[in-house]
């Protein structure tokens, strides 16, 4: 590729730059000048030639307007000058135009494809965005070490090992995890995690692991697990499920019940997982399938995800800035942005024929090394499929209109700035509170798309922690809490276990609850630590922290910021009345306790009127006598308790 650039003494920001002044920049652009931005335009047009490459439109600051590709360069460039043909877009586009940047390249096809990437990298106003545009889930199965170990991955596929995927989200992923966990009992504990043990793990107790770290399962027989796991996961799931069925009838038959009770649990986990994924692909292989659903003036587009012919999820995308553009046009946007993070399948189904549909399948074809299909289903099990997915889209839309409220609109920006998969349905905050490391406990208040649920609120009194150390505390709270949720609901389907974990605290609770949790190998609950900024908290500039190390903060009188607040503020005033609760407590518990016959009410009487236990202890026959409600029976009682023996 070359680079040009002409009209503009700007380079444009990065994409986060330009989402935070975006609220001051139709200040700057109030007044367009059309003129302006032609002669901009023509001044640009001038120096390209007819050959492929994408262009940049540029406001007065440099920040990009829109980006778009060409055939040729100069031809299309030069069209945007002839304003009796363009739409009323267009026009406010061109009117805040005063310079552009160009990209030749090679081909078209490697024009589209930079345009996808600059869009998603840029986020410009008049380009349409796939909003839901992090990372996808894979799973992952490594084979750096004797022992190789499952588990979800996001990102760059960097590390040396088998990815399948993408799956719709994080929940699909760890759902197929699970049970592939019952399936072939691969580990899915970290390296270090392993070479620590001693002895087998929560995991291997509730039958999800072969605990290979103390040598329960020989490396030949794990590496035989492996392979049929690679077998599943591939699309021969029938060949796994016919050799399990063999091998349990051949331990049924020589009276090892306990290998065929284990054989049939296994074979258990296949079928669940073939039913989870039960949906319309015979036949169909690798395949990804899109559906568009538009109602007044909104677009949803529903994506599955097919591998092996098994349903490895579906996902609801909704693109934003799709005024004023065709559907078919919209549908081609969002199918280019999201495989700028997702290989292509061999086989892309669409609900409609797509703009320029050669030229998108040769940029697809390019970026997967092989030949992508794209086409539209006219009959048979792939249209039955195509119908289940515009059903999807319709439904998809609905709910997002009917989530238009502001209580909705929270809990998506929440679900947006957290990076999460979906609205989360269970949200769980976590704090605790001591003084100088006494009377510590811990807390966890619970929080729903309707409110706070006040019933599932619950107090933890810290045991094991040592005087002072607030990250062992969190620390035990979060063993306690996750592990009795591993044995009472293993397979999550009680609704008891959340969608987002919020810590009170920095980068250090954040270190120790993600620690604690790998260590029982929980590693696909959301986790986010919030803490106050440089100035306590008093400006709102509060700093969330991620578990990557990654930091993020909101704008002040965010209503989203206002929101976690309200959840921080809850776990603060709940475990702060539970402490308060248990220092009143400690204050009238002591040694009367022990006396026959002092009851709570001359308990209390005698401490507020001595002050202590000590002074009680310490008082006078006499000044016992003198203190209010106690008889002279009583106060002999209580002074010969004490010195009996002198």
């Amino acid at each position: 590729m070359s680079r040009s650039k002409a009209g503009s003494p700007h380079s444009p920001r990065g994409a986060e730059r330009f989402h935070e002044e975006r609220a001051t920049y139709t200040v700057a652009s109030a007044q367009p000048d059309l003129e302006a931005g032609i002669a901009a335009i023509r001044e640009t047009a001038k120096t390209l030639k007819p050959v492929p490459g994408v262009y940049r439109m540029l406001d007065a600051r440099g920040d990009v307007l829109y980006v778009g590709k060409a055939r040729a360069l100069k031809n299309r460039v030069s069209n945007y000058t002839q304003v009796q043909g363009l739409t009323n877009r267009l026009l406010r586009m061109v009117s805040q135009t005063r310079g552009m940047e160009i990209v030749t390249t090679n081909s078209e096809a490697e024009a589209l494809l930079l345009e996808a990437q600059l869009v998603k990298r840029f986020r410009p106003p008049f380009n349409v965005h796939l909003r839901d545009d992090k990372s996808f889930p894979f799973i992952l199965l490594r084979v750096e070490h004797d022992f190789p170990r499952i588990m979800k991955h996001r990102g760059a596929r960097k590390a040396k090992g088998n990815y399948y995927g993408p799956f719709a989200s994080a929940g699909s992923v760890n759902t197929t995890i699970n049970a592939l966990q019952k399936l072939f009992l691969l580990r899915s504990c970290t390296d270090s995690f392993f070479s620590r043990r001693d002895r087998p793990c929560l995991l291997y107790q509730i039958k999800r692991c072969s605990a290979p770290c103390v040598g329960r399962i020989g490396e030949a027989d794990y590496a035989a697990l492996v392979d049929q796991a690679k077998d599943f996961l591939s699309g021969r799931s029938s060949a796994v499920q016919a050799d399990l069925q063999r091998q349990m009838a051949e331990a049924a038959e020589a009276l090892d019940f306990e290998t065929a009770s284990i054989l049939r649990d296994r074979l258990r986990a296949a079928t669940f997982i073939q039913g989870s994924q039960a949906i319309h692909a015979q036949g169909l292989g690798d395949a990804d399938v899109f559906a568009l659903a538009a109602k007044g003036g909104h677009v949803g587009i529903q994506a599955f995800f097919i591998r092996g012919g098994q349903n490895w999820g579906h996902r609801a995308f909704l693109p934003t800035h799709t005024k004023d553009v065709e559907e078919e046009q919209v549908l081609a946007d969002v199918i280019l942005q999201f495989y700028e993070e997702v290989p292509p399948p061999p086989t892309v189904l669409v609900d409609r024929e797509l703009p320029e549909s050669e030229l998108i399948e040769q940029a697809l074809s390019e970026l997967a090394g092989r030949k992508v299909v794209i086409s539209v289903p006219q009959r048979g099990e792939r249209r039955k499929l195509m119908q289940q997915a515009e059903r999807n889209a319709s439904e998809a839309l609905d709910r997002r209109l009917a989530e238009s409220g502001t209580k909705g609109k929270v809990l998506r920006d929440l679900a947006e700035f957290l990076e999460l998969d979906g609205v989360p349905q269970r949200i769980e905050v976590y704090d605790n509170s001591h003084i100088q490391g006494a009377k510590a406990v811990g807390a966890m208040v619970v929080a729903g798309p309707e409110g706070f649920l006040k019933n599932q609120y619950r107090k933890f009194n810290i045991r094991e922690a040592q005087t002072n150390d607030d990250f062992g505390m969190m620390r035990e709270v979060m063993r306690r809490r996750f592990s009795r949720a591993m044995e009472e609901d293993p397979e999550r389907e009680g609704g008891t276990w959340p969608d987002l974990v919020l810590i009170d605290g920095g980068k250090g609770q954040m270190s120790s609850v993600r620690d604690t949790l790998e260590e029982l190998g929980i590693e696909d609950v959301p986790l986010i630590a919030i803490a106050k900024g440089p100035h306590h908290g008093r400006e709102g500039r509060e700093v969330f922290h991620f578990p990557d190390r990654r930091e993020k903060t909101l704008p002040v009188n965010s209503p989203l910021l206002f929101y976690l607040q309200n959840l921080r503020d809850e776990v603060h005033r709940y475990v702060i009345g539970a402490h308060r609760a248990k220092r009143s407590r400690a204050i009238f518990s002591s040694s009367l306790d022990e006396i026959p016959g002092i009851g709570p009410a001359r308990k209390r009487t005698l401490l507020l009127y001595f002050g202590t236990a000590s002074k009680v202890r310490a008082a006078a026959l006499e000044d016992l006598q003198r203190a209010p409600g106690v008889s002279d029976a009583v106060a002999r009682k209580i002074y010969d308790f004490y010195h009996a023996g002198r």
